[in-house]
């Protein structure tokens, strides 16, 4: 797999919750920090995800916010 991505998180499908048109697919990355990505439902049926499934979470962003109190 070749991706102009520098950001790629390999991982495993935790937990998997379909909506009628999204699904939120969550990640545990090794050490235990997850990361909660939303996709079409289509995609996540396409991409065949279930729990325990091997994936890579790529971000891909202009900006990344950052905010502290």
């Amino acid at each position: 797999m070749k991706i102009s991505a520098r950001n790629v998180l390999k991982g495993k499908v935790k937990s998997i919750t379909h909506g009628s048109v999204n699904s939120e697919i969550v990640v545990e990355l090794p050490g235990g920090t997850e990361i909660t990505s939303i996709i079409t439902k289509n995609s996540a049926e396409n991409l065949g995800l279930k729990e325990g499934h091997e994936v890579y979470a790529v971000i891909k962003a202009t900006s990344v916010m950052l905010a502290s109190d």
